[in-house]
């Protein structure tokens, strides 16, 4: 983010997140990481990646490539809330699959199969659910994210009530 941006307290623009990058070490995952929050629904359009590589003279194949390979980067449009389930060996053994359909069920969503993606967003773009293989807390399993803030020793009433907290979810 150029100093000019933050001085005058505004969101930069592409171009200037680009070009305050530009030429540093790890600048394609900055700017990525960047692009990504300028976006209302927290995603990299087709259109952005191609600015991005442009503007960086990196090929679109290696800006998708990096985007599609960390699974904090987004192609499509996210939900106002996020909701993570760990689905590593420790977590499923402890009910994280029970934790995702439970999720799933309170935010109205149908059909997500686990082995052909790894979110879905709600139709009314009210929460995207997200599975990833290991938070690293295997300790603490099972764990689940909901809007960045890490949840152990979940049970299924504690993710109903996360839920109902968000304002979705407490009738079901």
């Amino acid at each position: 983010m150029s100093s000019t941006a933050i001085m005058k307290n505004r969101v930069p623009s592409l171009d200037e997140i680009i070009e305050a990058r530009k030429g540093k070490a790890g600048a394609l995952l900055g700017i990525l990481e960047d692009a990504q929050g300028l976006e209302e629904h927290r995603y990299l359009s087709e259109d952005t990646l191609r600015r991005i590589a442009l503007g960086t003279g990196t090929p679109l194949s290696t800006v998708y490539s990096v985007a599609t390979f960390y699974s904090f980067f987004n192609l499509a449009p996210q939900g106002k809330h996020s909701i993570v389930v760990c689905r590593g060996t420790a977590c499923h053994t402890r009910g994280s699959l029970e934790l995702l359909e439970t999720a799933l069920a309170r935010l109205g969503i149908d059909g997500f199969r686990e082995d052909e993606c790894n979110s879905i967003t709600s139709l009314d773009a009210f929460a995207s659910v997200r599975t990833v293989a290991c938070f690293g807390q295997c300790a603490l399993a099972p764990v689940v994210e909901v809007d960045g803030t890490l949840h152990s020793r979940v049970t299924v009433g504690k993710l109903a009530s996360l839920i109902s907290k968000l304002g979705k979810g407490g009738d079901k």
